[in-house]
């Protein structure tokens, strides 16, 4: 049940109508960093609303609660595959009612306006066409299950610098083409049970309170559900006369009492207050939070094995760039493999910020790699320290000295050193929302492991934490210091991005170290109520890098192969902040150019969640993106590197060849103001206008067959009220089975209107045997054709059709004559 008809709303009211003023006000406040408030007089329970959207942590960050950690959005969004977008929701999904989520607060569709958003990782693609059929697949996988989905952040929120107070200047043309188009799906065909409000206004006028979350949203989509805040974001009374509902985190906010007042005085209507309580009661029915009312579905209807598939998903949305032909490669042919890079032993599954979860195990590259290898010897270098700060330490390396089991034993103390709460920890690396943890109140946090170093010599040995702390090793002080400032100026940054404080420390191989950081907690940033983060671990040196970049070179040229893994770290692909470059971190281009030069049979894999620039990426033999890719991302690598998996994905973003080349770039505010000058004209739609020729076009990705496109055939004409298709047959021409992303354009060079060169329409998966064939067939809905001027509008006329398999690699064309506009739709 869908609680949207008349009757069930009737009986909603009807709820509404029982309770005081107060009691509608409290509940448009949530109860606490993650909950909204019960109220038993109705049968109300909390709902309980959790990160996604790459997993779902739950209600506590705590490795002891472990999450599914799924590859990255941008590597979901590389599969072109809406069935593989369901099945990420319903694994979501399946997680959060593990978890006793009710709703996940993703999935993030915006947009990859300029590759130098730091949070692009997070988010789908650079086309709202594309973005719009992935979200609302994942949505619909979500909901499936029960679970609500929160596509966030409403509206043109891609970027991260001063994203809380800088204002996207930005024509009403390019919002509805592009940036709410992304979200339009979501909506209208998968019906979200939630959206979230971004920080940042649009056209001087917060989200918050802006007329867009009436107009489209309600009154054009027919959104029935709770416009929950991004958390902190609502600022003012005045947002409670807007289509905002429920402000987020509780219990304080600029509602309450406030909004009491202001209801009373007659400044924010009873009906406004009314509609926001229905809507926030109609979630708790879809979700079995309100007694009376059955839940939309009582049992995920779509359950299976979520490591497996985070395996699947990884390969499914991997980028075969180039190939010489050597990949796939031979197993039993090699004999010598030389493994090197900072990102194969310490590979990034997920980016930063409050995407974050804590998987139960994560397989590395070097993992993969070595079991894939049984009968060769696999030798690893780091080659380039990426790592920036604090990594934490091996569980396998560490024991509570209160239990004797792995991890680390965590006191909260008072000012006269007494106890006021203990807790073993499995992991060093922690983070506090809310929770039981004396964070607040406690005078010194104590935190102790004792540490087995695996290798011999001088180890960087510290915590990472924005505030004043002690090591201690061994029962002696080796430094006291606070700490600087965090990299970034938002709640995503203080957390995830703090700064370090290190000792050196002589280790041996195999002899226990007693580790015990003292933590000065009044010495925190006093606004990080009940939120505080630390790891304890070592940083990497990077002395030498010189020396790390001969030592795998000498490896690399006694191997019969070297596969090199450069990416980029949590300093770099961040909420909180944006990028300054598109270099890879640290001497990683030097070190592909001395592997190179040591042996030419080199594989290069780039573990990076959006584009880097490669210029070395001509001379390396074949070149593999692997975003960011969960948990098991070791496994799929090697899976796509001896050919058990295609390599499945085709770029959803335009990769440049240099910084400069970039035609849309500027993420940086001006006077609180960043100018989305470029109109309609982002991604390829830049390029192509730009005549700039990128390192990787749109759409582009190989695989481990041949393909032919044939027989192209277009409907003649359509109209508002007739749409139309293409059909072609797809044959795989080579000696095994493989995936093929059929891609249709359109374009319309005579127009009376600015236009795109050209622009997507719709695309289908295709995956045969070798030899076999199959006919295409992809929709041409009427929209693809239409402009925005005060309404959708429709030019008459031809508009050409071009198929193929990137924006630019179109062998097939033919042309569709618009008709008429007989309604608008």
């Amino acid at each position: 049940m869908s609680y949207d008809s008349e009757e069930e709303t009737a009986r909603l009211e009807e709820l509404v109508g029982r309770l005081t003023l107060e009691e509608k006000v409290q509940l448009l406040t949530g109860r606490d960093f993650w909950n909204t408030w019960p109220l038993e007089k109705i049968g109300l329970r909390k709902i309980l609303f959790s990160d996604g959207p790459s997993g779902v942590r739950g209600e506590v960050w705590d490795e002891r609660s472990p999450s599914l950690n799924l590859p990255s959005a941008t590597a979901l969004s590389s599969s072109w595959d809406t069935k593989i977008a369901a099945r990420y929701g319903a694994a979501s999904a399946v997680e959060a009612r593990r978890k006793g989520v009710d709703a996940v607060l993703g999935p993030t569709i915006n947009l990859h306006r300029s590759p130098l958003g730091g949070r692009h990782f997070e988010a789908f693609s650079e086309d709202p066409t594309l973005t719009a059929e992935l979200a609302a697949a994942y949505v619909a996988g979500v909901q499936e299950n029960g679970v609500g989905a929160t596509p966030k952040h409403y509206i043109a929120n891609d970027f991260e610098t001063d994203r809380f107070t800088a204002s996207t200047e930005v024509s009403e043309r390019a919002l509805r083409e592009l940036y709410l188009l992304a979200f339009e799906k979501t909506i209208t065909e998968s019906h979200a049970w939630l959206v979230m409000s971004s920080y940042n206004s649009i056209n001087g006028i917060t989200a918050t309170e802006n007329e867009l979350l009436e107009t489209p949203l309600n009154s054009e989509w027919g959104f029935d559900g709770v416009v929950i805040s991004d958390w902190t974001a609502v600022r003012s009374i005045e947002s409670a006369k807007h289509s905002q509902d429920l402000v987020m985190p509780g219990p304080d906010g600029p509602w309450g009492a406030a909004l009491v007042e202001a209801v009373e005085a007659g400044a924010v209507s009873q009906e406004a207050v009314d509609r926001k309580v229905v809507r926030i009661l109609r979630l708790a029915a879809r979700v079995g939070a309100l007694e009376g009312f059955a839940p939309v579905q009582s049992a995920p209807v779509t359950v299976e094995d979520g490591v497996a598939f985070a395996r699947e998903a990884e390969a499914a949305g991997s980028v075969l760039l180039t190939n010489d032909g050597v990949l796939p490669l031979e197993a039993a042919s090699l004999t010598t493999v030389a493994l090197i890079g900072h990102n194969a032993l310490q590979a990034r599954t997920q980016g930063g910020g409050s995407a974050t979860v804590l998987p139960e195990k994560v397989v590395s590259p070097l993992e993969g790699i070595t079991n894939a290898l049984p009968g060769a010897r696999v030798t690893y270098s780091i080659g380039a320290v990426v790592q920036e700060g604090i990594a934490e330490l091996p569980l396998e390396t560490i024991v509570n000295p209160s239990t004797g089991e792995p991890g680390m034993l965590v006191r909260f103390l008072d000012e006269r050193g007494d106890e006021l709460f203990r807790e073993d920890r499995r992991g060093t690396a922690l983070v506090y929302f809310g929770g039981d943890a004396p964070i607040d109140t406690s005078h010194v946090a104590e935190l102790t492991t004792t540490w087995t170093p695996t290798t011999t010599g001088e180890a960087l040995l510290g915590f990472a934490a924005v505030g004043h702390g002690r090591i201690v090793i061994d029962g002696a002080l080796v430094r006291e210091e606070t700490s600087g400032a965090a990299a970034g100026t938002d709640l995503g940054a203080s957390l995830l991005a703090p700064p370090s404080i290190v000792a050196p420390v002589q280790v041996t191989a195999g002899t226990p170290v007693a580790v015990k950081i003292e933590f000065d907690m009044k010495s925190r940033d006093a606004s990080m109520v009940g939120v505080w983060s630390i790891t304890v671990g070592t940083e990497a040196d990077s002395s030498n890098p010189e020396g790390l970049i001969a030592e795998a070179a000498a490896a690399a040229g006694d191997a019969d192969l070297a596969i090199v893994v450069v990416g980029t770290n949590s300093r770099v692909e961040s909420e909180g902040f944006d990028r300054t470059d598109l270099d890879l971190p640290g001497r990683q281009d030097d070190l592909v150019r001395a592997v190179l030069a040591a042996n030419p049979n080199t594989i290069v894999v780039v573990n990076a969640g959006s584009p880097v620039v490669m210029p070395w990426r001509d001379d390396v033999r074949a070149l593999l993106l692997t975003y960011f890719g969960g948990q098991e991302y070791g496994n799929a690598l090697s899976d796509l590197l001896f050919g058990a998996a295609e390599p499945g994905g085709r770029l959803p973003t335009t990769w440049p060849a240099a910084l400069a080349d970039v035609p849309v770039l500027d993420v940086t505010p001006k006077d609180g103001v960043v100018a989305y000058d470029e109109g309609i004209h982002i991604g390829y739609k830049a390029w192509l206008r730009s005549g700039a020729v990128p390192a990787f076009e749109f759409g582009h990705g190989l695989g481990y067959t041949t393909w032919e496109l044939s027989d192209l055939a277009v409907s003649e004409s359509l109209s508002t009220s007739a749409p139309a298709s293409v059909s072609l047959t797809a044959t795989n021409t080579g000696s095994r089975p493989g995936k093929q992303v059929v891609q249709v354009y359109l374009a319309r060079p005579q127009t009376a209107i600015e236009r795109p060169e050209r622009w997507l329409a719709g695309f289908a998966t295709v995956e045969l045997a070798a030899g076999a064939s199959t006919v295409v067939e992809v929709a041409l809905p009427a929209r693809a054709f239409a402009h925005w001027d005060a309404g959708w509008q429709y030019e008459t006329g031809a508009f050409e059709v071009h198929v193929g398999t990137s924006v630019t690699r179109t062998p097939l064309s033919g042309t569709v004559d618009f008709v008429s506009q007989d309604a608008l739709v």
